[in-house]
């Protein structure tokens, strides 16, 4: 928690684009964090000292037995508050409002009529598209709240007590569909709760440069470099911060894109001269991985392995007191399914959940309460290379979750190959920097093709590139058909091994934007 910016708390109903909100509010310059709504005792909100509160969207009927419901104590603050979606029922119900299911659900977007002047909507048009995701709706207002928009199928889609400052909506501004969403957050956190957005990456990086001597004291840390965005900034902060104290361990997985274990070596031991061990460990992790197909299995595995090799490489360096890791929120929230919470876990993340018990090293996670794009942002403010901070994410455990089914040195060598075609293609194209990620997942299918008038048997290579701003939600790029055509004619024509090429055009949601 940053002690030294005004906080807004999300009180989290189990959304999965509770994060989103988040987003929106950090783009303001609001420091803000998302808790689970059964995990906020009195001492903890005393502590926290909100400035304002967001209730989040939920699955949840308020009807269901034990059904989720914010803690008393969030009205008795005297801070405003905004329901969102569930929220907005959570608000009815607890403050003696009704809420009914409705047989005239609204899924998707859907057009609101603004019947009252509200600081919620200052510089709104009379009508706005919002983004609707509910069945159950609210029937009756508590006491002191007035309807200030409207729907067609959802007469309270909008409510307040002026009086109290507390809001609450049935549609979500936190997501890209509800265009006007970020100027209703923004007005709710600036105009209504008067917050003046002191927020910022430089503010950030001295705070967490603090923070990082303040733990780590004389003691040393031993960085995991995975070659990606994450973990070099987190190895540039922490040499900023305690420089010699600090010793990163690049360990090459044999998983990762083709060339990139020379770049990283070339950019941290040659260019910002950080102490840096090399271990090449391509051979280790394939025979850990060799027959397994199921994908928590393969994270699994390749976590477990990470943290033997720090525990080894510690050793050899004269022992580490601190492993330093590139976790970020996004990770965090969409790993842990809360003991009897409302958030289902999406998938495990390698490098969330702690140490084992056997290591004495202790965790620094500094970019823990970071998005993807605000890492990006303090990148740059530590002066990375832009080329090298605009990279496309690449996923901890690497081409490993991009080989669904069994993993052979076979198959990441042919992946690798494509792979590099695929991004080369898009770099010539120009189109790089408006691509959120682009990769290549090699399937463990084989088709029937005809190549130099002899029948081949090969694998089918999967195409996936994703425009987002946050990674939580995302959809397909819309290359044009000639491009599509030369990134398949190359891959094809060079690399033995595929003899299909397609494009996946799934968004996320419902699909998610790696395949495992």
């Amino acid at each position: 928690m940053s002690a030294q910016h005004e906080h807004v708390l999300i009180v989290d109903f189990g959304s999965q684009v509770t994060q989103l909100i988040a987003r929106r509010l950090r783009e303001s310059g609001v420091y803000c964090e998302v808790h689970p709504y059964n995990r906020l005792g009195a001492g903890f909100l005393n502590r926290f000292a909100p400035k304002a509160v967001i209730l989040s969207g939920g699955p949840s009927s308020v009807h269901w037995e034990n059904s989720p419901r914010a803690p008393e104590a969030i009205f008795d603050l005297g801070v405003p508050i905004l329901g969102i979606c569930y929220g907005e029922q959570v608000i009815c119900e607890q403050l003696g409002g009704a809420v009914q299911s409705s047989e005239e659900r609204e899924f998707g977007r859907a057009e609101i009529e603004i019947i009252k002047d509200s600081p919620l909507f200052a510089g709104l048009s009379p009508r706005e598209t919002v983004w609707m995701s509910h069945g159950d709706r609210v029937e009756s207002l508590p006491h002191g709240f007035d309807v200030i928009a409207r729907s067609e199928n959802a007469p309270f889609a909008a409510i307040a007590d002026e009086a109290r400052k507390i809001y609450a909506v049935q549609f979500h501004p936190e997501v890209v569909h509800t265009p006007c969403g970020a100027q209703i957050l923004r007005n709710f956190t600036h105009g209504i709760a008067g917050l003046s957005g002191d927020w910022t990456m430089a503010a950030f990086r001295a705070e967490e440069i603090a923070k990082i001597r303040a733990q780590v004291g004389k003691g040393k840390v031993i960085c995991g470099l995975s070659g990606g965005v994450d973990s070099s900034v987190v190895a540039v902060l922490l040499h900023e911060a305690i420089g010699d104290q600090l010793t990163c361990v690049f360990v090459d997985t044999g998983l990762m894109r083709a060339n990139e274990a020379d770049q990283v070596v070339s950019l941290f031991r040659d260019h910002y001269n950080i102490p840096l061990v090399h271990v090449d460990a391509g051979d280790e992790f394939l025979g850990k991985l060799a027959g397994v197909s199921d994908p928590e299995k393969k994270r699994k595995i390749i976590g477990s392995l990470f943290i033997d090799i720090f525990e080894r490489e510690a050793k050899a360096v004269g022992g580490a007191d601190f492993l330093a890791q590139g976790t970020l929120y996004p990770d965090v929230i969409e790993s842990v399914s809360f003991d009897g919470g409302p958030s289902v876990t999406i998938k495990s993340h390698h490098n969330v959940g702690g140490l084992p018990a056997r290591m004495k090293m202790k965790l620094v996670e500094p970019l823990r309460e970071l998005f993807k794009d605000e890492v990006r942002a303090l990148g740059r403010e530590l002066g990375l290379n832009e080329q090298f901070v605009a990279r496309h994410p690449f996923p901890g455990p690497g081409l490993a979750i991009r080989i669904p089914g069994e993993i052979t040195p076979e198959r990441v060598a042919i992946l690798q190959k494509a792979d590099a075609i695929y991004l080369d293609e898009i770099k010539k194209a120009g189109l790089y920097d408006d691509i959120w990620q682009a990769f290549a997942v090699l399937l463990p299918v084989r088709t029937v093709g005809v190549m130099g008038d002899e029948r081949t048997y090969d694998y089918v290579l999967a195409l996936r590139a994703v425009t987002s701003t946050d990674g939580m939600t995302a959809d397909y790029y819309p290359f044009n058909h000639e491009v599509l055509g030369r990134m398949s004619t190359r891959i094809i024509n060079e690399v033995r091994g595929i003899n299909r090429v397609v494009y996946d055009v799934t968004s996320k949601p419902p699909g998610t934007i790696e395949w495992e």
